[in-house]
């Protein structure tokens, strides 16, 4: 599977990443059948929450035999620091290792989650810290507000950033240049979610898949389409939905990925007049 700088780090990660959420409530066999799959596919990079049910307890064990060749991401969603300290502890106890490759505020959203995990005390620090102790290489977050996002990097020198780029949000709401853009000014590495998202679940609708909130591609077509437009952005890697299914679609499109033409990117734009995006400006809500 191809590979692309992470940032100026010199680190080098698959396009396609591995969410933890793929083993949320598995069996330690399948969690190991699923981790071992996904490494002699050329998967390196992993990513996983302690918010992702009881997904750490079961990656921790199947990660195990590969440490020491994948790059690990594990996030904190504490803004005070005392209480994202304790959690980093936790995370690394139950993922079996003494260090995270990357280690990211999670889910940054609102001018509190800001002020508060940056502020003196806040969560922030204490990565800082962890940094110096060896606990952590890199230091990320990842943020579903593009406003958020901007004054994190404005504010920080991030390794990285985690944040939806999807086809829609593009088209439909202009959601995620203004991101890609910045990191890019900053030096910062753009990691990407919900490459193959189509949309918001229509009002009353039933969840096809448990694992995604969202309504997911599982179109051979339509997805390629989605998640090749998001590796054609400016990222090092996206990381598809927590389904089996969908994750094993995502490796296929990744092993053959060619950017878009424009008369593919015609077609997506085509195609995003029906779909809903996920996320919009604060500024135009």
């Amino acid at each position: 599977m191809q590979k692309r700088p992470y940032g100026n780090t010199g680190e080098q990660l698959s396009i396609i990443g591995f969410g933890g959420i793929l083993v949320m409530d598995t069996q330690p066999a399948e969690a190991s059948a699923l981790v071992a799959e996904a490494v002699d596919r050329g998967i390196n990079y992993f990513d996983v929450a302690p918010t992702y049910g009881n997904a750490e307890e079961c990656l921790g064990p199947a990660l195990e035999p590969y440490r020491q060749q994948v790059f690990l991401a594990c996030k904190t969603t504490q803004r005070k620091g005392e209480e994202a300290r304790q959690e980093l502890h936790r995370s690394l106890q139950r993922l079996r290792t003494d260090h995270f490759d990357l280690y990211q505020l999670h889910g940054m959203t609102s001018q509190e989650d800001f002020e508060v995990a940056t502020g003196p005390g806040g969560a922030l620090e204490v990565i800082v810290k962890a940094q110096q102790e060896g606990l952590v290489r890199h230091i990320g977050f990842s943020a579903h507000s593009a406003e958020i996002a901007l004054a994190l990097l404005d504010h920080f020198p991030f390794a990285s950033v985690l944040f939806p780029l999807n086809w829609s949000n593009y088209f439909n709401a202009n959601f995620g240049p203004q991101v890609v853009d910045k990191a890019r000014e900053k030096g910062a590495a753009r990691l990407a979610l919900k490459g193959m998202a189509y949309g918001r679940l229509a009002q009353g609708a039933q969840k096809r898949y448990a694992k995604c909130w969202y309504e997911p591609i599982d179109q051979p077509e339509l997805a390629s389409l989605a998640l090749r437009f998001t590796l054609s952005q400016s990222i090092t890697a996206a990381i598809p939905p927590g389904e089996p299914p969908l994750f094993r679609l995502a490796m296929d499109i990744a092993d053959r990925f060619a950017p878009l033409s424009e008369a593919e990117i015609g077609a997506l734009k085509q195609q995003a007049q029906a779909s809903t995006p996920l996320f919009r400006l604060q500024s135009a809500a």
